[in-house]
């Protein structure tokens, strides 16, 4: 059966300008409403606004858009009954032989106005005559089936079928989330595959109402396998550290929880690219999170490379095919909202018998002094900001080489973390890690280390440390101070000539 005639109706706009101009370009005509309208106008695409399709404007605010027997009389004759055709005939309804929807975002922000009627209900016609009419509820099906489209013309009715299976099960669960929030219930729990090693359960449960920023528990997943429970905790430790640097292009990159790359940059390419150089050992099997939208041109850079999920505000279309193309596997989760400062909120954990809370490190300093003979320069305040947030990110003991590699823009050259004592998180780790960087980048190590800070997240207890890092050619340090041996790391400060300065502020990652 030739398709004639698409609806397309979305909240998620994801994909959705090259699966409708593929469509038109098979000559398919395109009806649509509202926003997505104006985006496919936008992009040069020929539309049909609903309300001109059946002369009936939109009415109270957009609540009834598509609410009309002539859409649904599209949606609904059967091809092969001569009555349905004959009075579809009379009536002047054409049929409509594609829907393609998806819902407003209840879950992420419940609200009334977030519950959509139009949506399901095209959904459910398109989904009960799934036989004569194609539907589409999820934005990761486009290219295959456009694909499909390109290469047979129609689509056999077992792939109908399931296509219309995921339409019903996703507005059961639609409406699922609609009633607990109704009844005040807390939002459904989600089992994962296993917690952090197989034999362990796990499960996953968004808190409720949800929180007023951008988080992992109200992402949508656009492609690649279902989050596991290490996903989960990698991604969300990815995510509030990149928000650190959420007014301008940054990457960070995550292992186990600790950063081991990240960096500022003039596009997200070059943020993410520079990120990667931090350890592109540790980088294999990561989770990236992005404060930009994923663009080409980023999304290129993460080609060969082999990345569990990469967390963003959004992906244009023609890079989240282009990963969607790279692997099947790779989660690319999608924020649907732009980054901003973390909001102050209170972290829990529990242990055997009880619960811990405490608010979450959002404070980067005390004070700021200089304690050594050796000023310390003021150029180099925001690379030495730079390493303090990604330090307060890193679990202690906590070593962060920072540095200036482009003007105006931060990464991390070494780091070092989650060891028993500081001088092994020093010596066996960040510096050594430090080494190896600009040793494979053949970077001037002097040029380098003028440009660098290291930081350390609590106070050294010994001035070991701040022999090691003489030693290296370290020049600047940033610490809290607070030991008891603060006049001994001055002294050996002064005696290598390194500018030293104490913070105040501690920065313990358990």
């Amino acid at each position: 059966m030739k398709l004639q005639r698409a609806l397309l109706s979305v909240s998620d706009k994801t994909g959705l300008v090259d699966f409708a101009r593929g469509l038109s370009d098979l000559g398919i005509e395109l009806l649509s409403t509202g926003g997505t309208a104006k985006g496919l106008r936008d992009a040069g695409l020929p539309v049909i606004d609903i309300a001109s399709y059946t002369g009936h404007p939109e009415i109270l605010n957009g609540r009834v858009k598509t609410l009309h027997p002539k859409v649904h009389g599209g949606i609904l004759q059967r091809r092969g009954l001569p009555a349905d055709q004959a009075t579809c005939a009379q009536l002047d309804i054409p049929p409509i032989d594609l829907v393609c929807v998806n819902l407003y975002p209840f879950e992420q922000t419940p609200s009334i106005e977030q519950i959509d009627i139009g949506g399901p209900t095209l959904l459910r016609s398109a989904a009960k005559n799934h036989t004569d009419v194609l539907v589409l509820c999820d934005p990761q099906d486009y290219p295959a089936i456009l694909a499909a489209l390109q290469r047979d013309g129609d689509l056999p009715v077992e792939r109908r079928r399931e296509l219309a299976r995921k339409v019903f099960a996703r507005v059961a669960a639609y409406d699922a989330a609609i009633a607990a929030w109704l009844a005040g219930e807390p939002p459904p729990e989600t089992a994962l595959r296993y917690g952090e090693n197989p034999h362990q359960t796990a499960s996953f449960r968004p808190d409720s109402p949800p929180p007023a920023e951008a988080t992992l528990a109200t992402a949508r997943i656009l492609h690649g396998k279902d989050m596991s429970f290490n996903n989960y905790v990698d991604g969300d430790a990815a995510l509030e550290a990149v928000r650190e640097f959420h007014a301008q292009p940054a990457a960070v990159i995550v292992k186990h929880t600790n950063p081991c790359g990240a960096a500022t940059g003039d596009t997200l390419a070059a943020a993410l690219a520079e990120a990667w150089e931090g350890d592109v050992v540790s980088a294999f099997g990561s989770v990236i999170a992005v404060t930009r939208p994923v663009d080409l041109a980023a999304a290129q850079v993460l080609k060969g490379r082999f990345v569990e999920a990469l967390i963003a505000p959004a992906f244009e279309p023609d890079a989240l095919a282009f990963l969607q193309a790279k692997s099947k596997d790779i989660r690319l989760i999608s924020l649907d909202a732009a980054l901003a400062a973390a909001l102050p909120r209170r972290l829990i954990r529990p242990i055997n018998g009880g619960v811990l809370t405490q608010d979450a490190d959002q404070q980067s300093v005390e004070g700021w002094k200089v304690v050594s003979r050796a000023p310390f320069p003021e150029t180099l305040r925001p690379t030495a900001d730079f390493g303090i947030r990604m330090g307060r990110h890193l679990k202690s003991n906590a070593i962060v080489l920072a540095w200036e590699y482009a003007p105006g823009y931060f990464s991390i050259l070494g780091m070092g973390a989650g060891q028993p004592n500081r001088v092994d998180a020093m010596k066996k780790l960040a510096l050594v890690k430090a080494h190896e960087n600009m040793q494979r980048r053949e970077l001037d190590s002097a040029d380098v280390l003028a440009r660098t800070v290291l930081v350390s997240d609590a106070f050294f207890p010994f001035a070991d440390n701040i022999d090691a890092a003489a030693e290296f050619g370290i020049t600047h340090i940033v610490e809290p101070g607070g030991s008891k041996r603060d006049a001994d790391c001055i002294a050996a400060a002064n005696a290598a000539g390194i500018a030293l300065v104490f913070t105040g502020c501690r920065h313990f990652r358990h």
